[in-house]
């Protein structure tokens, strides 16, 4: 009976932690436009597309385009003819597709198409995620689909931005020096492009995946619908409606926006995203701040093995950060075997950010604070957001790293020569490394427990200035200016002691010496 009665309880707590997360409501966000008209282009073998034609929606315009040339010329549709399958080059979303190039009749197709429906073996688009308006069912059962689902994307279409840009913390470049390009690899719908020393993406191609928020070190780029606040503030309704009503335990379970899988334990809490890539670490080390004993993930089989791989990456640093202090892991796919789980702690109650590294320090800091055995720093596996850099000897400060570092991270010493660093901008991005002319820098991912450590900088390198040899006026370092003598030494312009001697002058030393010399 009193099982009975202790089920019937969780029961109702968990109903009531549901209805409490959806009372929340998402921030609005911009909306991109589609429009189409129904110009169809339909790509394949000339067998495939015209048994296919009879079977199309009347308010359908086709255009044929034949992979091998036809038995004969059909009169009921404009066509061409590809040089041949591989030749196709093809782009572009709902409303807007292009054909590049490889066909026969370029003037024909030098138009935009709304729809596309690919017949061909392999279908052009090889993405995990294909643009919207392209069809390329690959069985008679997805065929039956496509076709009965053609006449419903002929109109005007609006879906959320899902996505939000700051260049100024973006680490993708500086200085014409390639550093992260986290979210380009993972993107499953290739809609982020590298322009350089940015990214760029294209809103009609993005879907909403949200691997790229998951994976941006730095927060450049960021979730909009729903923003990360609206997320932790859903999760923490969730988990703090749970334990006021009784409940004990709760574990959260993350999954895409399709049902959950059953769970019979009334203590599981499903929490539906629009895509289980959308969130990452510092939500789910959140969500554990806000008094969950675990979180489970389950597992997208549609997701493609970039994104599934990023997760993993993503989990494995959680469970790291865990580690280092005295907890068990408790950040686990939902099928795994025996998964492990928390204590209870007291839970957080500060309200979640739009700031990524800031959800991530918040939570970090709650679950040190109660930790059972925490130690001041823990490595973390390569790729972490987290980590410090270490500087070998044969660093000139030549500052060159602090230049192109897009957190701040590096920093000189102010009036005297050193390099500084501040580990809680660091994201890890590598591009101080690659900017290096020494060579004498590297990575280590690891999480640094204490906050105000963090915050303070550390002197990586530092040296006494050295001054002109003229003037007296402090221009450069030693190990600077041995550098430069080093190198020049066997130049023919440096032969004699009075233009070694300039090497250890400031500019304006230089130059007067140089002109009373009549070399000016």
């Amino acid at each position: 009976m009193n099982g009975h009665h202790s089920q019937g309880a969780a029961r109702t707590a968990r109903d009531l932690a549901l209805a409490a997360a959806a009372t929340v409501t998402p921030e609005a966000t911009g909306l991109v436009d589609y429009r189409s008209a129904g110009r169809l282009l339909l790509i394949g073998a000339p067998a495939a597309v015209l048994g296919v034609l009879p079977r199309l929606a009347g308010d359908l315009h086709p255009y044929c385009l034949f992979t091998a040339k036809p038995p004969a010329a059909p009169t009921q549709v404009a066509y061409g003819v590809c040089a041949g399958a591989d030749a196709i080059e093809l782009d572009g979303h709902l409303g807007s597709f292009r054909v590049r190039r490889g066909c026969a009749d370029p003037q024909n197709l030098d138009r935009e198409f709304d729809l596309v429906l690919d017949l061909g073996t392999p279908p052009r688009l090889q993405r995990p995620l294909p643009p919207a308006g392209y069809l390329a069912p690959t069985d008679a059962a997805a065929l039956d689909a496509a076709i009965a689902s053609l006449p419903e994307l002929i109109g005007r279409f609006e879906k959320p931005q899902y996505f939000r840009y700051n260049p100024d913390i973006c680490a993708h470049g500086a200085s014409g020096i390639a550093g992260c390009r986290r979210c380009i690899d993972a993107c499953p719908a290739e809609a982020i492009i590298s322009i350089g020393e940015r990214v760029e993406v294209d809103p009609h191609l993005c879907q909403g995946g949200g691997i790229c928020a998951t994976v941006c070190p730095s927060g450049a780029m960021s979730y909009r619908y729903p923003a990360a606040a609206d997320t932790l503030e859903r999760i923490r309704r969730l988990l703090q409606t749970f334990r006021q009503a009784g409940g004990e335990r709760p574990v959260l379970l993350l999954h895409g926006a399709a049902s959950p899988p059953e769970s019979s334990d009334e203590r599981t809490l499903p929490l539906a995203l629009e895509e289980l890539a959308s969130v990452g670490l510092e939500a789910w080390l959140s969500a554990l701040a806000y008094g969950a004993c675990a979180v489970h993930l389950v597992r997208d089989p549609d997701a493609g093995a970039v994104v599934l791989a990023a997760v993993e990456q993503q989990r494995r640093s959680a469970n790291a950060i865990l580690a280092g202090l005295g907890y068990p892991a408790a950040v686990h796919w939902a099928d795994a075997a025996a998964p492990t789980a928390l204590h209870d702690l007291p839970p957080a109650t500060y309200a979640g950010q739009d700031d990524k590294r800031q959800n991530l320090f918040l939570a970090m800091d709650h679950l040190a604070a109660h930790a059972p055995a925490p130690a001041a720093t823990a490595p973390l596996p390569a790729g972490a957001p987290l980590g410090r850099v270490l500087v070998d000897d044969g660093c000139t400060l030549c500052l060159a790293c602090t230049s192109v570092c897009p957190t701040k991270a590096l920093a000189d010493g102010g009036d005297s020569p050193a390099l500084r660093l501040f580990e809680g901008n660091c994201v890890q991005c590598g591009l101080c490394a690659r900017a290096c002319p020494e060579q004498v820098m590297h990575l280590e991912p690891r999480a640094l427990y204490d906050a105000e450590r963090r915050r303070q900088p550390v002197a990586l390198k530092a040296e006494e200035p050295f001054c002109c040899v003229s003037c007296g006026k402090p221009f450069a370092t030693r190990s600077v200016i041995t550098r430069m003598q080093q190198k020049l030494a066997s130049h023919w312009m440096y032969q004699d002691e009075a233009a070694r001697r300039r090497l250890s002058m400031c500019d304006n030393c230089r130059v007067a010496d140089l002109m009373r010399q009549g070399e000016l």
